[in-house]
């Protein structure tokens, strides 16, 4: 191929390459909206005691509700054998039960949804020659884990059918951190999809320290579903002293200790509220020193969009603590958390640049 001819397959391949990165990220972006508005919508199903309202799983025949009296009364037969019926709300009206089916209802079928918006244009953009080699194994992954979750989803609320009146707190937390590395993961790759500022990290540790505060995010939003599955934050409203003291006594109080961490209230909720002073005492240290190495440069600036997010999320869980959890600013702080966690990997993800652009033609 003569360098004429290869100049003008380059100058068509550029466009086409990106214009496919624009819809893969586009796509990509509305998978994301979805994974927060699956998780608003289970934070809501959990806070009203919704989630074993369905008591079968039915991947395919379960999108169709009850569409006749009869089917509703076969349905709220199928609840009222479950220790939830039995021991909290016996004597409920089918209408009270109509209002928490129809949450966890829209819950699955928001979890359906998103398995579609992503299946179906993975396989569309690949059958078509859209996607660059590097990205099918990143893809292939987020699809495996959005399976995974499915599982996961029915496995939580299977814990609550037998000898429970509610889910499992270790389930439950694992669900939700499961559904927030999917939101991780598929902004991580859209984000690589787009051009961005191109100086280097302020520093050479300024990745790593930015991928820790990634992980530390992930494992406040677990600790947090710990919180949510033990119903802790509905005991210890005070702040910033807990049960009298900023680090009150008989903290780690079951055997063996480490179990405190997963079933003990006092200790959850402490170990929660640490991990979020740690947090944000470590965005702000971050935030300073991207701005004393980088000043006015894209890092600079979503390091500080970090630390900013950080404090509006510390106030509205202070909020939400004192108030005693009242339902819409418990969504507020779980859908919070998930705006952190997008933030820090917008920032991190900056930090790495963008997936290399590489124009391939044949003879």
């Amino acid at each position: 191929m003569s360098t004429a001819t290869f100049d003008r397959a380059e100058t068509t391949a550029i466009p086409s390459a990106e214009r496919n990165r624009f819809w893969v990220r586009l796509w990509l972006l509305v998978v994301v909206a979805f994974v927060f508005a699956i998780v608003t919508v289970g934070g809501a199903t959990r806070l009203t005691e919704s989630g074993l309202s369905i008591t079968e799983w039915k991947p395919i025949h379960g999108v169709v509700p009850p569409l006749s009296a009869a089917e509703w009364e076969a349905e709220f037969s199928l609840y009222k054998r479950i220790p939830q019926y039995q021991e909290l709300n016996r004597g409920m009206s089918l209408s009270e039960f109509k209002t928490i089916f129809w949450w966890e209802w829209a819950h699955r079928l928001l979890a359906r949804g998103i398995g579609l918006v992503f299946a179906i244009p993975l396989v569309f953009f690949w059958a078509t020659g859209r996607l660059e080699p590097f990205l099918k194994p990143r893809l292939s992954g987020i699809l495996a884990l959005g399976a995974i979750q499915g599982g996961i989803g029915w496995w939580m609320v299977a814990s609550g059918l037998v000898d429970r009146t509610d889910v499992s707190q270790y389930r439950l937390a694992t669900h939700l951190t499961i559904a927030s590395l999917i939101l991780a993961a598929s902004l991580w790759v859209a984000e690589g999809l787009k051009r961005r500022d191109a100086s280097p990290p302020p520093t050479r540790g300024s990745l790593p320290v930015s991928l820790g505060l990634v992980a530390l995010v992930v494992l406040q939003i677990y600790l947090g579903g710990i919180v949510a599955g033990l119903n802790a934050g509905l005991i210890y409203n005070t702040w910033p002293l807990i049960d009298g003291a900023f680090i009150p006594a008989n903290l780690f109080g079951l055997q063996p200790a480490w179990l405190s961490l997963f079933e003990d209230h006092l200790t959850i909720q402490f170990v929660h509220r640490m991990t979020a002073y740690l947090i944000f005492v470590l965005t702000l240290i971050h935030a300073i020193a991207a701005q004393m190495m980088a000043p006015g440069t894209h890092h600079s600036r979503t390091a500080w969009l970090l630390f900013g997010t950080v404090v509006v999320q510390v106030i509205i869980g202070i909020v939400t603590l004192l108030l005693v959890v009242p339902i819409s600013w418990a969504l507020l702080h779980q859908f919070g958390g998930v705006v952190v966690l997008a933030v820090a990997i917008i920032h991190a993800r900056g930090l790495k640049g963008e997936y290399p652009r590489r124009v391939t033609a044949t003879a």
